[in-house]
């Protein structure tokens, strides 16, 4: 574990015993942590364990076995009475919202303040200050059923950041919403980070809500953390099965298997795919690997964009001419370091 770690996890494994007595194991043996001050983002699909992974977190559910820490507290230790302290350390946003609908958007910002026994002056200041943030201040009076979904996630988050806690937890925080207002709630969560310096944990099965915010990403499959890196690396260069999928899920810039096929039909040479990365004069580099081993080059797919400010992608060519000067052009490139796969 590092020493700049908020949130510690360690040999942690969750299992749930069925009505026919049978145990599931929803998180397995994951060590995990999340470092001050950044965007973890824990990918899955449904069931790989990432949400009993967040409840771990917050407490809302006990490890099995293996210890979780927050700000150094090993909260698998503590009582209901300094469990209910801790998590006033942890702010909580939901896929549903969970607003309180008696309530004015104000006073459910208000409330998380009113339960730590804040004065009414200073609950005032402080969810005024909030609802300005996150740009509501003009809808303080309005109830929750007449504000629109991204209103409402806006809402939950002022509501999450009340007492100030520096760690978040946002699960599935946008899967209820459409994309224009997926990306306001990221930019906010990202506001969250740099400009309050809050740790962010988001829990998410959208790899593009990853690219928007993230620093770092544990990718669970199965209750365990099969890959953990640099954002900007696991989509470069995935290493498992599993953060491969998520990546063409986001990037569309590798043909699918009816992709494929098509291009088949109208390309008969050898398909190729260069992994575009920020790598200075790349496009130099593969064009002269194709020029000097006499292969012709033509692109036929792809796409490139960027992940936190650094370029990203992959482009597809069909190859043509002799076995021999393709093999010789994928052999420069790949002693060059550049990732080129063939499709098969």
């Amino acid at each position: 574990m590092t020493g700049d770690a908020l949130v510690e996890l360690e040999g942690v494994t969750k299992r749930f015993q069925r009505g026919s007595g049978t145990a599931v194991t929803a998180v397995d043996d994951v060590t995990l942590s999340v470092r001050r001050g950044e965007v973890l983002a824990v990918i899955g699909y449904s069931g790989a364990g990432k949400s009993t992974l967040v409840r771990l977190v917050n407490a809302l559910e006990q490890p099995t076995t293996g210890t979780v820490r927050v700000a150094g507290q090993d909260i698998t230790r503590l009582g209901e009475k300094e469990l209910r302290a801790a998590r006033a350390g942890i702010g909580m946003i939901f896929q549903q919202f969970n607003l309180l609908s008696s309530r004015t958007v104000a006073g459910n910002v208000a409330y998380p303040l009113k339960v730590a026994g804040v004065g009414r002056a200073e609950r005032d200041r402080r969810t005024a200050e909030l609802l300005d943030f996150v740009g509501l201040l003009d809808r303080a009076h309005a109830h929750p059923e007449q504000l629109s979904g991204g209103q409402k996630q806006r809402v939950g988050i002022a509501r999450a950041l009340a007492t100030s806690p520096p760690l978040l937890l946002a699960d599935e925080a946008t899967s209820a919403l459409d994309p224009e207002t997926t990306e306001e709630v990221l930019t906010l969560l990202r506001r969250v980070n740099t400009e309050l310096g809050v740790t962010v944990m988001l829990i998410t099965h959208e790899m593009e809500a990853v690219r928007r915010v993230a620093d770092r990403v544990a990718v669970m499959e199965g209750g365990r953390v099969v890959e953990l890196g640099d954002v900007y690396d696991v989509f470069t260069a995935p290493q498992t099965a599993a953060a491969q999928r998520f990546v063409r899920s986001a990037t569309h810039d590798r043909p699918s298997p009816e992709a494929l096929a098509r291009l088949r039909e109208h390309h008969a040479g050898r398909l190729v795919t260069v992994r575009v990365t920020d790598r200075p004069r790349l496009q130099q580099t593969v064009d002269a690997a194709f020029r000097d081993a006499g292969t012709g080059a033509e692109l036929v797919f792809g796409g490139v964009g960027e992940i936190r400010e650094r370029r990203a992608g992959s482009l597809t060519y069909e190859l043509t001419g002799d076995d021999a000067a393709v093999a010789r052009a994928l052999t420069a490139l790949r002693d060059q370091g550049v990732s080129v796969e063939e499709e098969e």
